[in-house]
């Protein structure tokens, strides 16, 4: 199988002769091999793992999205995604990862509030005019 990992503004990974794979949807844990009929799955936040030609595992993790297996093209398309061949390196970098997105979400939040405030204060001054 060819793998294509797909983000928002890149692609993430391309990987050919894949022979198998592990995901994870809504309704549970499904195997993908070479000669699976075509399907299109919804994906959960979770790890996905392939193995190549050469039997490594690989583990990605991603966010939700969506997987389309046609033929032997397999598309994986998620809001993010992370890779590595050892998971407790992976763990420690979602963790730093999550960490970071969640300051960048505080200070986005703490924009948005001082946008509204503003714009209250300018309506209601607009408004006793």
């Amino acid at each position: 199988m060819n793998l294509k990992i797909l983000l928002p503004y890149e692609i993430f990974a391309h990987i050919k002769d894949v022979k198998r794979m592990v995901i994870e949807t809504s309704e549970g844990f499904y195997g993908l091999l070479p000669q699976r009929l075509d399907c299109v799955a919804a994906l959960v936040p979770g790890i996905l793992t392939y193995t190549t030609s050469d039997q490594k595992d690989i583990y990605v993790a991603v966010d939700q999205g969506i997987l389309v297996k046609a033929g032997a093209e397999v598309l994986v398309s998620v809001h993010n995604a992370f890779g590595g061949t050892d998971l407790g390196k992976l763990s420690e970098l979602l963790k730093s990862e999550f960490n970071s997105q969640n300051e960048i979400e505080f200070e986005n939040k703490s924009v948005i509030a001082k946008l509204e405030v503003g714009f209250v204060y300018s309506f209601d001054k607009f408004r006793n005019q």
